[in-house]
């Protein structure tokens, strides 16, 4: 059964001893504080950190209008985008500059420009430590605004970055490990040698 953000809200103020809520709606005090501090609380949590599960790459779209100054060409960017990582061409990350909802760099029309990013992913990508984590988070900013208990709040955050800690080492574990390229270290020990 995947997790939706009322089961998430919900887990979060039980944690608190706060009654749950089944909607965003309910009318309560739960619902209204829940309703308004859930999706900026997770785009924060997102923003934090390169997420495995929250990463995407994009092909960009070369803009017509080309930027003034240092740049040859603009490139829109996605709509989802959160925090940008990177830009490649031909897996090589060349410089840019990120201007509103734009990059700007100096590719050809020729090239294939991509965004590596991270973007707002759904609750059912979030992987169970994850959950974990936001549920904390959310855990710590409701005990102060829904129970005025700022002693639970800290308790909470406290929980709720120990938790980010282990589900970000858990989420590093998602992709090949990368093997340190010793060969300039090399190059130069020879240069001083030599």
């Amino acid at each position: 059964m995947a997790t939706t953000s009322i089961d998430i809200c919900a887990r979060a103020l039980i944690l608190i001893g706060a009654n749950p809520i089944t909607s965003f709606s309910d009318g309560t005090t739960e619902a209204t504080v829940a309703a308004n501090l859930y999706e900026d609380t997770v785009r924060d949590m997102l923003a934090r950190h390169r997420w495995r599960f929250a990463t995407g790459q994009s092909q960009l779209s070369r803009l017509v209008a080309v930027p003034d100054g240092r740049w040859d060409s603009a490139y829109q960017l996605p709509s989802d985008l959160l925090i940008l990582h990177s830009i490649t061409v031909t897996d090589d990350v060349i410089p840019y500059d990120r201007y509103q909802d734009m990059v700007y760099c100096n590719a050809t029309s020729e090239d294939v420009v991509v965004a590596d990013y991270t973007f707002r992913a759904d609750e059912s990508l979030w992987p169970p430590t994850f959950v974990t984590a936001m549920q904390f988070q959310l855990a710590s900013i409701f005990a102060y605004s829904v129970a005025a208990q700022e002693g639970l709040s800290d308790m909470m955050e406290k929980r709720a970055v120990r938790y980010t800690s282990i589900a970000r080492n858990i989420d590093s574990q998602s992709q090949t490990t990368r093997r340190l390229n010793v060969q300039r270290f090399h190059q130069l020990r020879t240069t001083i040698r030599g």
